[in-house]
């Protein structure tokens, strides 16, 4: 059973939500399984449905209050120079429709019969809905729904009430109210702000009262929200006391939609967004089921479901396919004729609709609200033995043998420029692979093209007994129990997840990958470029899956278009700039708040993606011909923008900020340890590939002009010029240490003082944090070569998230709520504990946690073009096997030892725990 486990997440009950459901992915089609017996959901995306459209980003002449922006700055007015940037210095929004005349149309009774007001009112016919819902409407059954909706109830007022003034107590409603009791408007508010209303005692009678609610929502959750703290009620209770003493409104209203067509909201940048819904509902009655399994096995990408129900053992599997383009679902029985259900497509989309293109094949059409995309998916099933039919717009099999299901889809996305595609053309293309290939050669093909990645690296770190629970319970027991397999389970989870949301010649993997069930995703599932889409990458490199980068390479050229643009409206300088987001139609514009908004420096760390690409590849055509190019216009960029402080003399960043820190400043410390190393990487690119003498003179005379790290006094290291950190702070950002990973800007080579400092500002920041900050700080300690601590923050990150930071069921990282990023940066810093090469050789075990004293692993890769197969026991190294990839020098330092030989590419080196 163990080594059945090894390499698999299983349960032994279908998913209820959607952070249980398993992820399948090939790159650009993605599906969330949960695997239900009677209903099998399965909730899809494809990788180019967003809304939005191509438009202009920038703001015209930006640049224009940069020089006032700066004074503003280095005179200490930050608060004056946050707002001047935000009147003039944003991005552009998208067009906002006519609320006046919606809201007119809506007050004039448009999409509703009579008056729901009024007390007399016919409601019989409504449908009821669970008030409050603190997460939206969207949670409790209006799941596609923006607009206007009328909510109604009624309470029993006690005769002692009379005479009194009463409270409606309703606090958060998303995002705009008309509240009436008994037909009179009692109050009115837009935004975020509590409403407790007061209901003046004439209004009241003993016995039945009416309360109305219209609520009107624009954009994202809607509905009457109440309490986060669901122990707290929404209610109504006379004046001067409390719910307690009143009567609680928490139960089902009755509801009805006016109207789903508000007015489009201004946005900065688009939204990531679900595609469809396929359900597969089963005609077994109410027969018993046993042996119940769900699984996900790594090792082929193939997800199974398996049970047995009136003597009969069936399985489902389920992979999404690379060479095919299409989600694969294949029903099994151990009877025949025994496979009989209905399937369905469905979809979130207002604008959507179900064709029926055959006997066997259905198709969902979607158009994205407020955008100029569309899609297309297409549901083809092929039977052996039994009967097919497509009834209600179903697909109805009933006692088939053995059933395979084909979801294919597309959209008419070509890139960010252009929309003309058809979105039929995937699904034809796909199908016509599939055509005449048994599902045996589909699934063949399929494993072997995903292996192609996935062999490419193993990890073991011996077995435990926890090995044998579901994988939910092994994640219960992690924290306090020895399994350090689930840790090496959590490793080639990342790394499935990588392969599964980043193919080459897709989109890259954004905050979600490619998987997202909402409308309005948390951060519109789009790309964060301050932390969140690097880390996305962090494995790439050392965990044998440097091929997945080119997505983002792809992204990286087309933001450096954008982004020339933008710095030429913002700064009027040369190169190209990103700031702190980014979504499929390449913004790089400064978005949301001008007091995190304008971070200048996100093209600068993308450029290290570049960079270390070559540096653990070693492969100069990639430097000369991609990387080179991009990182030399995003360092033109800092040599135009970088001005001298007035105070110090420095060169310094200004406007920009500490991510999401402190607000709007002059000379953030990461900034200058992000352009230091860009700067840096530039100048020794430049000398391999024997180019530009003089720019790179420039830059390093530059270098030596930039602020430097500074220790402050606290034995801290800054997180700004100024010597202001606040050491109680646990904020989850901690970019400050951005030097010590994922750069080399402080080493203990380099400077051990300095390094010292950092770990100081760590310690400070302490442990707690969200899901993909644990991430981070795991890799920071095991560049502090402290694995015990890096193990221990592991643990932190691999527990269930109840309330806060950890992981869901699936084992997706949870900020909260889902960020795949701690995925991939627990995975790589993981990785990071036992070898590390950015210092300039190889450190072996840098950091191995106690609690890992075994290990074998193959296909680890370092800076040099070197690739690793190394084992220990009992905590201590005892056997390294280095193949050199390109050839040359190869230092190696394990504990106090160290040796240093010449290299012959192609050749692979043994040694043993002494480095002999």
């Amino acid at each position: 059973m163990a080594q059945q486990n090894h390499q698999q997440l299983w349960y032994n009950k279908p998913a209820e939500k959607w952070t249980d459901a398993l992820p399948i992915g090939n790159g650009r089609l993605g599906a969330m399984i949960y695997a239900g017996v009677l209903n099998d959901h399965i909730q899809f995306n494809e990788e180019t449905l967003w809304t939005g459209k191509p438009r202009n980003y920038n703001r015209e002449g930006a640049y224009q209050y940069l020089p006032e922006i700066r004074k503003l700055l280095f005179e200490g007015k930050q608060k004056e120079a946050e707002a001047l940037a935000q009147a003039q210095f944003m991005g552009v929004e998208s067009e906002t429709g006519n609320r006046n005349a919606w809201l007119k149309a809506i007050k004039a009774g448009n999409g509703i019969l009579g008056n729901p007001a009024l007390t007399t009112y016919d409601d019989h016919l409504w449908k009821s809905l669970q008030v409050p819902s603190y997460e939206g409407w969207e949670t409790v059954g209006l799941a596609n729904v923006d607009g206007a909706v009328w909510f109604r109830t009624t309470f029993e007022a006690p005769a002692h009430w009379s005479g009194k003034d009463l409270v409606l107590d309703l606090n958060k409603i998303f995002n705009q109210d008309f509240t009436y009791v008994n037909g009179v408007l009692v109050g009115n508010t837009e935004g975020a702000e509590a409403r407790k209303y007061t209901v003046p005692a004439k209004l009241v009678k003993p016995g039945k009262n009416t309360i109305a609610i219209q609520v009107l929502n624009y954009y994202d959750r809607g509905g009457i929200g109440g309490y986060k703290d669901t122990s707290k009620h929404i209610g109504i209770y006379p004046a001067g006391t409390n719910v307690e003493k009143g009567i609680s409104l928490v139960k089902a209203w009755k509801y009805k939609v006016q109207d789903q067509n508000p007015p489009a909201i201004a946005q900065y940048q688009a939204s990531y967004q679900p595609f469809g819904d396929f359900n597969l509902n089963f005609h077994y009655g109410n027969a018993p089921v046993s042996n119940y399994k769900r699984s996900l096995d790594l090792n082929t990408a193939i997800a199974t479901t398996s049970y047995r129900v009136n003597g009969t053992n069936y399985t489902r599997e389920y992979f999404a396919s690379q060479p095919n383009q299409a989600i694969v679902v294949h029903l099994t029985a151990d009877k025949k004729g025994s496979i009989s259900f209905n399937a369905a497509l469905s979809s979130l989309h207002q604008k959507s609709s179900i064709k029926v293109l055959g006997n066997n094949t259905i198709s969902l059409s979607v158009q994205v609200k407020d955008g100029i995309l569309k899609g297309e998916s297409r549901l083809t099933a092929i039977i052996k033995s039994g009967s097919i039919q497509v009834i209600n717009q179903k697909i109805s099999i009933n006692r088939a043998d053995e059933v395979t299901l084909y979801l294919t889809a597309g959209t008419n996305f070509i890139n960010a420029n252009d929309v003309s595609g058809n979105p039929a053309s995937a699904n034809t293309k796909a199908l016509n692979s599939l055509k005449g290939k048994t599902y045996s050669l589909i699934k063949k093909t399929h494993i072997k093209e995903y292996q192609g990645y996935y062999n490419t690296f193993k990890v073991d770190f011996g077995s435990s007994a926890n090995e044998n629970l579901p994988t939910n319970q092994r994640l219960e027991k992690f924290s306090t129990s020895n399994d350090p397999a689930f840790a090496a389970l959590y490793m080639q989870y990342g790394r499935y997840l990588l392969i599964s949301s980043s193919r080459p010649g897709t989109q890259p993997a954004n905050l979600q990958g490619i998987w997202n069930d909402l409308l309005t995703p948390p951060w519109g599932s789009k790309y964060t470029t301050n932390i969140n889409l690097e880390m996305n990458y962090w494995p790439a490199e050392i965990l044998n899956l440097s091929a997945l980068n080119d997505p983002l390479f792809q992204k990286i050229k087309g933001l450096a278009k954008a982004g020339t643009l933008t710095a030429k409206e913002y700064y009027h300088a040369n190169g190209w700039v990103l700031h702190h987001n980014t979504d499929l139609w390449n913004g790089t514009a400064p978005i949301n708040a001008s007091n995190h908004g304008i971070w200048v420096t996100g093209g600068a760390w993308l450029s290290l993606h570049l960079w270390e690409h070559y540096q653990f590849n070693q492969d100069r055509d990639f430097l000369r011909k991609e990387a080179y190019p991009l990182m030399k216009q995003a360092a033109l960029f800092f040599e135009d923008f970088l001005i001298k402080d007035p105070k110090t003399g420095w060169l310094i960043s200004t406007p920009s900020n500490s991510p999401e820190n402190g607000g709007l400043v002059a000379g953030p410390t990461m900034d200058h340890q992000i352009i230091r190393s860009l700067f840096k990487n530039c100048v020794e690119a430049a000398q391999v590939l024997n180019v530009d003498q003089d720019f790179r003179k420039s830059l390093e005379e530059k270098i030596r002009q930039i602020a430097p790290n500074q220790i402050g006094k606290y034995g801290q290291l800054q997180e700004w010029l100024e010597d202001k950190d606040d050491t109680s702070s646990k904020h989850r950002h901690v970019s400050h240490l951005w030097g010590v990973y994922p750069s080399n800007d402080i080493t203990w080579t380099g400077n051990e003082k300095m390094m010292n400092a950092a770990r100081q500002s760590l310690m400070y920041r302490g442990d707690e944090a969200t899901g993909w900050s644990l991430a981070w700080k795991i890799n920071f300690w095991a560049r502090f070569k402290d694995g015990n601590h890096a193990m221990k923050l592991v643990k932190m990150l691999m527990k269930p998230a109840v309330n806060g930071a950890g992981s869901y069921v699936n084992l997706f990282d949870a900020h909260p709520p889902f960020q795949i990023d701690g995925n991939f940066g627990g995975a790589a810093g993981i990785a990071e504990m036992i070898v590390q090469s950015h210092q300039g050789y190889l450190d072996v075990l840098p950091a191995l946690p106690k609690e890992i004293p075994y290990g074998k692993i193959s296909g680890l890769r370092a800076r040099g073009g070197f690739e690793m197969d190394l084992s220990w026991d009992r905590g201590l190294l005892t056997s390294l096997v280095i193949k050199s990839n390109v050839g040359g020098k190869c230092k190696v330092k394990y504990l106090n030892k160290e040796i240093e030989m010449d290299t012959k590419a192609g050749e692979s080196y043994k040694l043993n725990g002494e480095l002999k």
